[in-house]
C-alpha cells in the first residue's frame, strides 16, 4: 500500500518504504539548480547530479552563549574548494563545488549516489552576531564556521532609596 496516491505519481506504482526501488519518487526530479540551463536537451543524469549536490549539503546551526556555530558535512571536498563569505545585510554564505569523478571509457557504473556539482547555503545572522569576526576551519570533511556574539550588556541596576 502506497502512502502517495498513484495519480500523484503519474499512475506509477511505488513502494515508498524502499528508497532503492527503481521507481522511487524523486521530488527534485524536475528541479533545476541556478547553474543548470533551462535547456530541454540537457541529459537527466547531468541535471540530477547538480540538483542533488545543490540540495544535499546538510548544515547544523547551534547557538551557544558565546557564538553561532555552523557545521557542514563536506566529505571529499578540500578546504580550497569551499568559500565562506559574509554578504551585506548580515548574510553568511557557504558555497563550493564537488568535482565530478573522472570516467574511464571502460568503466561500467552500477550505481551513482554520491553527488557532484555546486552547492550554496545562506543564513541571515541575527543582530547580536559579530559578522566581522567569523572564523572557519575544516577537519575530517566537516566545515565548522564560528560567528562570535556580542556580549549582552546587563542594564545597570541602581538601588533607589525609598523615602517616607
Amino acid at each position: 500500500m502506497s502512502l502517495i496516491p498513484s495519480s500523484f505519481l503519474g499512475g506509477r506504482r511505488t513502494n515508498v518504504f524502499d528508497p532503492f526501488s527503481p521507481d522511487f519518487w524523486d521530488p527534485f526530479h524536475d528541479f533545476l539548480s541556478p547553474s543548470t540551463s533551462l535547456s530541454v536537451s540537457a541529459p537527466r543524469s547531468e541535471s540530477a547530479n547538480e540538483t542533488s549536490a545543490f540540495a544535499n549539503i546538510r548544515i547544523d546551526w547551534k547557538e551557544t552563549p558565546e557564538a553561532h556555530v555552523f557545521k557542514a558535512d563536506l566529505p571529499g571536498i578540500k578546504k580550497e574548494e569551499v568559500k565562506v563569505e559574509v554578504e551585506e545585510g548580515r548574510v553568511l554564505q557557504i558555497s563550493g563545488e564537488r568535482s565530478k569523478e573522472k570516467e574511464e571509457k571502460n568503466d561500467k557504473w552500477h550505481r551513482v549516489e554520491r553527488s557532484s556539482g555546486k552547492f550554496l547555503r545562506r543564513f541571515r545572522m541575527p543582530e547580536n552576531a559579530k559578522v566581522g569576526e567569523v572564523k572557519a576551519s575544516m577537519e575530517n570533511g566537516v566545515l565548522t564556521v564560528t560567528v562570535p556574539k556580542e556580549e549582552v550588556k546587563k542594564p545597570d541596576v541602581k538601588a533607589i532609596e525609598i523615602s517616607g
